[in-house]
């Protein structure tokens, strides 16, 4: 359907604020929400608050007062519609849960981005940073069942494939080696800056979740892996931010931040199953659709420009979450070998330089050894080997992938080998084997 958000008028400013009661509403159900529900409600948090930053920054850099006044307004309001969706969510959801969700939002978006993105940098750039949030699941949702007994499939309701990624370890890079080739956006599509910012609202509020609640378990390994995560983040929102033209001026950047939240809100409402949450997204569409108006006449009115040049005519979808598994397969299967390359590029481990900058910043992050891999190490003592959700076909590449996937050098002193995993699953299957033979002899 054709859908031109600049000729939408949407809610007024002036009718924009909300009492107490209509800003915190009703949290959702956990053991009911389907798992698409909770990434729409974890997403578009992080697109508020992106766009509640972004205004702070936008009034720190503005000398025009009036300007800075308009600005204010609109971020108060960006602030209540962050306080409700983040509120949706449950007390009774824990850490760990909500972590598990965090990831999925990051698997599945991602997927969805790289194979909607028509630029083949930012692709590229999408399925690198793919791998390195599927590894990251995979390592929480060991520690999900290992500190509460949570099944991961209970949260990613096996929509998302849980297996061994790109290893942790390897993610850690000379932060100036992140930075990738800006787009200039004179030339760039809509579809690929929507795009862009919208992953980066995404991995600034999971860094930013994981810094704020990582320190809430007792168990000192289990709070390492949340600071070793949490860092790979930071490496992330710098990758990705560092694709947006800095040549973007204060009031072009607020045209697309706008533009952005219509199209993601815009998403959430086709997409949403659940009523309540449905309602609440319509609302929240109205009120951007209102927001994009203001930026646009800004635009014009301070630029002289036409705003249809910057965000197009049509609406773009850069969230619509299904289930990914295909994609992330092949990429897993063919790109976990790949590396951030010497020149804003990709690269290979076979092809690295042995001076590869990154390999001094791993050493120095895992001389004592990587949280990560102990997270599989300590979860093969619980239970045999390491928790894995996929159809049978991936469980048979686990290895293969772990194989391909660690490097030859910068390695932590607890890595987990391929033969070591390989003969700990070898013996689970041995011993279930035995465990099925003797219940079926007593019972």
């Amino acid at each position: 359907m054709s859908f031109n958000a600049l000729k939408e008028k949407g809610l007024s400013l002036d009718k924009q604020l909300r009492n107490w009661h209509l800003i915190s509403r009703k949290p959702y159900n956990k053991n009911k929400i389907d798992c698409y529900s909770r990434t729409r409600q974890i997403l578009m948090n992080g697109i508020e608050i992106e766009a509640w930053n972004f205004k702070h920054a936008f009034s720190r850099l503005c000398p025009d007062n009036d300007l800075c006044k308009t600005i204010a307004m609109m971020r108060r309001i960006e602030d209540q519609q962050q306080t409700t969706i983040n509120w949706l969510a449950p007390k009774d959801q824990s850490v760990l849960e909500t972590t598990l969700a965090y990831e999925q939002v990051a698997v599945d978006l991602t997927a969805w981005l790289a194979q909607n993105e028509t630029d083949k940098y930012v692709k590229d750039t999408f399925d690198f940073g793919l791998l390195e949030d599927f590894d990251h699941l995979y390592r929480y949702a060991q520690w999900a069942y290992m500190e509460e007994g949570i099944c991961p499939n209970d949260i990613v309701q096996n929509r998302t494939d849980i297996i061994v990624g790109r290893p942790t370890q390897h993610h850690h890079n000379c932060n100036a080696l992140r930075i990738r080739k800006p787009y200039d956006k004179t030339k760039t599509s809509p579809q690929t800056k929507v795009n862009i910012l919208t992953v980066v609202s995404a991995e600034q509020q999971t860094h930013n979740y994981y810094a704020e609640h990582g320190f809430a378990y007792g168990n000192h390994t289990l709070r390492e892996t949340y600071a070793e995560i949490k860092d790979v983040e930071e490496e992330h929102v710098t990758m990705y931010e560092s694709l947006i033209d800095p040549k973007e001026t204060l009031l072009e950047k607020l045209l697309i931040h706008e533009f952005c939240e219509v199209c993601n809100y815009y998403t959430c409402v086709e997409d949403e199953t659940d009523n309540e949450m449905k309602k609440i997204w319509e609302f929240m569409l109205d009120v951007e659709l209102g927001h994009l108006q203001i930026a646009a006449d800004l635009f014009k009115k301070h630029e002289n420009k036409d705003p249809e040049e910057i965000v197009g005519e049509e609406i773009i979808i850069p969230s619509r979450f299904q289930s990914q598994k295909d994609y992330v397969e092949e990429i897993l299967t063919t790109q976990v070998d790949t590396r951030l390359g010497v020149d804003k590029n990709y690269s290979k481990i076979k092809d690295l330089p042995q001076d590869w900058i990154s390999y001094d910043i791993q050493r120095k992050a895992n001389e004592l050894g990587s949280p990560t891999e102990s997270t599989i190490s300590i979860i093969s003592e619980h239970i045999g080997r390491d928790i894995v959700c996929a159809d049978d076909k991936l469980k048979e590449k686990e290895i293969i992938i772990l194989s391909k996937g660690l490097q030859k050098q910068a390695l932590a002193p607890d890595t987990v080998y391929p033969e070591s995993l390989e003969e700990k699953i070898r013996d689970y299957e041995k011993n279930q084997k035995i465990k099925e033979k003797l219940e079926k002899e007593i019972y």
